[in-house]
C-alpha cells in the first residue's frame, strides 16, 4: 500500500493519510487524533502544535499490509527528530538505492531538501509506536534557539539551512533515556492547559536528549568500541527492565550473567553502554529512586522503605540516600508530614 502526501502542514498531511486508509479524527485538549481500526490498519496517529515552531507527532499503529508513505517536501519539509519505543521502521530519499532500518530505541535525525521526497516503509504486522518532534527552522530559530552555536557543527548547518538546499540523515545508538521520556509523555493524565504544558515540557528534555546523542555519537565518530551484539545489548537491555521490576531482589553480577547467558564482562560492558553504569551502580540507582518514591508517595516509615528495596542496613541506606539526594531520608520524611499549604486571602 502507497500513501502519497504533499501537504503543506501536518494537519493536512494527516486528513492525506485518513483519505487512503480511513479513520475518524477526534480533537481533546490541543490534540488531534486520527484513530482507524479497519482492513488496513489498527491504532492511532496524532499530533499536538506548539507555538516555537514544533509539533509532536506519535504513531501507536500496526498495519495490515506493507505501507510505504511518501512525503513530497516541497510544501513542509521540517528536521524530524524520531524514536521508536516498540517496533521499527525504514527510511529513505528518493535519491538513494538503499533503505536504512531505525530500530526500536534508536534516535535519528532526518530532512529532505525541498522538492525532495522522504519515504517512510512500515513492515505487515509490526506495531510501530513513533514518536516525532518535529521542527520548524525559522521558527525554532526565532523563538527558541537564539544561540545556535551551542550545537555541534552538523547540526548548526541543518538548523540554519533555511533555504532547504541539503538533506540530513542519522541514526543514532541506542538510548534508553530517551525511551523513559517518551514512556512518561504517554502517561500524562492530567487535562486541558497542565495537560499540554506537561507534555510540551517534556518534549523539550526528548529533544534535548537527541541533541545530545548526536554529539555524544560524533565524539564516538559514529562507531562503537564494543563487542557487543544487537542481540546482545537488547538482552542486557531486558535485564536492566528486569532489576528495575523487582528491586528488592537479591541481585548478584554472577546470577544475572549467567541466566542470560553472558559473560560478566560482557554484561557489565553492555550496562556502560545501556546505562552508563556498572551493573551494581545501576541497582543502587534504581533502588535510590524507588525509595524516593516510597518515601514521597506512600505512608512507609524508612524501615519499611529499607525492606522493600532490598537494603538490609538502614545507616547505609540513610547515607548513599543523602549523598545522592543532599538530605537524609528521616528529614525528607519529616518535612513531608510537617508539609502545610498555606492560602492567603487579600
Amino acid at each position: 500500500m502507497t500513501i502519497a502526501i504533499n501537504a503543506s502542514s501536518i494537519d493536512g498531511i494527516l486528513e492525506q493519510i485518513q483519505a487512503v486508509i480511513g479513520g475518524t479524527f477526534t480533537e481533546r485538549w490541543g490534540e488531534h487524533i486520527l484513530t482507524i481500526d479497519n482492513e488496513f490498519a489498527k491504532g492511532s496517529i496524532s499530533f499536538i502544535q506548539f507555538d516555537w515552531g514544533g509539533n509532536l507527532v506519535k504513531h501507536d499503529i500496526v498495519f495490515y499490509n506493507n505501507v510505504e508513505m511518501i512525503i513530497d517536501a516541497s510544501n513542509y519539509n521540517p528536521i524530524n527528530f524520531l524514536y521508536t519505543n516498540e517496533g521499527h521502521f525504514y527510511h529513505q530519499f528518493r535519491i538513494e538505492n538503499k533503505k536504512r532500518k531505525i530500530e526500536q530505541f534508536q534516535p535519528a535525525i532526518i530532512t529532505s531538501k525541498d522538492e525532495g521526497f522522504n519515504h517512510y516503509f512500515f513492515d505487515k504486522g509490526v506495531k510501530c509506536h513513533l514518536n516525532v518532534i518535529q521542527i520548524n527552522r525559522v521558527e525554532f530559530l526565532n523563538t527558541r534557539l537564539n544561540d545556535a552555536s551551542l550545537l555541534n557543527k552538523s547540526l548548526y548547518e541543518v538548523f540554519h539551512d533555511e533555504q532547504h538546499e541539503n538533506v540530513f540523515a542519522y541514526t543514532g545508538t541506542f538510548n534508553l533515556k530517551i525511551s523513559n521520556l517518551v514512556k512518561r509523555l504517554n502517561s500524562v493524565k492530567q487535562k486541558g492547559m497542565i495537560r499540554i504544558m506537561m507534555k510540551e515540557g517534556i518534549v523539550y528534555q526528548i529533544l534535548s536528549a537527541h541533541l545530545l546523542q548526536h554529539t555524544k555519537d560524533l565524539k564516538r565518530k559514529k562507531k562503537s568500541n564494543t563487542s557487543l551484539t544487537k542481540k546482545e545489548l537488547n538482552t542486557i537491555r531486558k535485564v536492566g527492565q528486569q532489576i528495575l521490576k523487582d528491586v528488592s531482589k537479591d541481585y548478584t553480577v554472577d546470577d544475572l550473567a549467567a541466566e542470560c547467558g553472558l559473560s560478566q564482562a560482557k554484561l557489565q560492558e553492555g550496562f556502560k553502554i545501556l546505562y552508563t553504569r556498572t551493573v551494581i551502580e545501576y541497582l543502587r540507582h534504581v533502588r535510590l529512586e524507588e525509595a524516593r518514591d516510597l518515601l514521597n508517595n506512600t505512608d512507609y516509615n524508612i524501615s519499611q522503605v529499607v525492606y522493600s528495596i532490598g537494603f538490609s542496613s538502614r545507616s547505609y541506606f540513610s547515607k548513599i540516600f543523602k549523598r545522592k539526594y543532599g538530605i537524609s531520608p528521616s528529614k525528607f520524611l519529616a518535612n513531608k508530614k510537617e508539609a502545610k499549604v498555606k492560602e492567603v486571602q487579600l
